[in-house]
């Protein structure tokens, strides 16, 4: 195994290692098992999704979740925003899968929060008022972070339908990751999103330079690659959003005429 670059060691591990499931995510909707890839004698954790363990959806085709996850980081690496983990596809102990790095070091400070109404911290973005189970009035907020606004950027690119705060992973060099993305790419609306904390505000300098890098990385590779992974209809729709956004220079605001939001939200 090479010694000089960390990152290509992984990827060697990740693409040709052995994988061996050590665990399963019981709260996941569909077969989520947490696995180690072995190559000699390097190993690396890993999520492993079999696509035979994906549950039909009514809006989503059968059998795409996996390539749906691969596409989200093709377009996180593109942009150079880097907030997905490494995400292949191979085969695995259960057939082909979606398999992608574990992120096990998280810096234990929440991203997204449950709080008192009257007591929303300051540098939080309030996204929802509720009501929890003893009466009392709560606030749905997330961290007004630069990175964090990078990643409700990409939600937006991608069309994410499920961005909870339990897929918003920060970690203790400050970065902040997004997971479990079989949910994206949809040809129609789908955004549904924790993150609604910049509805309607600028887009950051970040999110803006990772839509020209994409403007001009879908002409080329990733288009290419992309093209394998999701329908002509959805590719359409990706740069559709892609070219609003660049002339918005705006988070969208929630819609009107459906939920925007995930369950369950955290």
């Amino acid at each position: 195994m090479p010694d000089d670059d960390p990152a290509d060691v992984i990827g060697d591990v990740l693409r040709q290692g052995q994988i061996s499931v050590t665990g399963r995510l019981s709260d996941a909707s569909n077969l989520t098992l947490l696995g180690t890839a072995t190559l000699d004698g390097a190993s690396v954790d890993c999520i492993y999704k079999p696509v035979r363990g994906e549950r039909p959806l009514w809006d989503f085709p059968d059998g795409t979740l996996a390539e749906r996850e691969l596409a989200a980081y093709l377009v996180s690496a593109a942009a150079g925003w880097d907030c997905v983990p490494l995400t292949i596809i191979r085969d695995g102990p259960y057939g082909p899968g979606m398999v992608q790095r574990w992120i096990a070091d998280c810096d234990p400070d929440l991203m997204v929060d449950l709080v008192p109404i009257r007591k929303v911290p300051d540098g939080w973005l309030p996204v929802m008022r509720a009501v929890d189970v003893t009466g009392n009035d709560v606030a749905v907020v997330h961290a007004d972070n630069p990175a964090l606004a990078v990643l409700a950027g990409f939600d937006v690119v991608v069309n994410n339908a499920d961005r909870k705060g339990s897929h918003v992973l920060p970690t203790p060099d400050g970065k902040i990751l997004g997971v479990d993305h079989g949910l994206c790419f949809h040809q129609d609306d789908k955004l549904r999103t924790i993150l609604w904390g910049w509805a309607g505000k600028p887009l950051p300098g970040a999110v803006l330079d990772g839509l020209a890098r994409l403007h001009r990385e879908l002409d080329g590779t990733l288009g290419e690659q992309l093209d394998e992974l999701i329908t002509t209809t959805e590719m359409a729709a990706l740069h559709r959003r892609i070219e609003r956004l660049t002339t918005t220079k705006k988070y969208p605001t929630p819609p009107g005429h459906r939920t925007p939001i995930p369950w369950p939200p955290l």
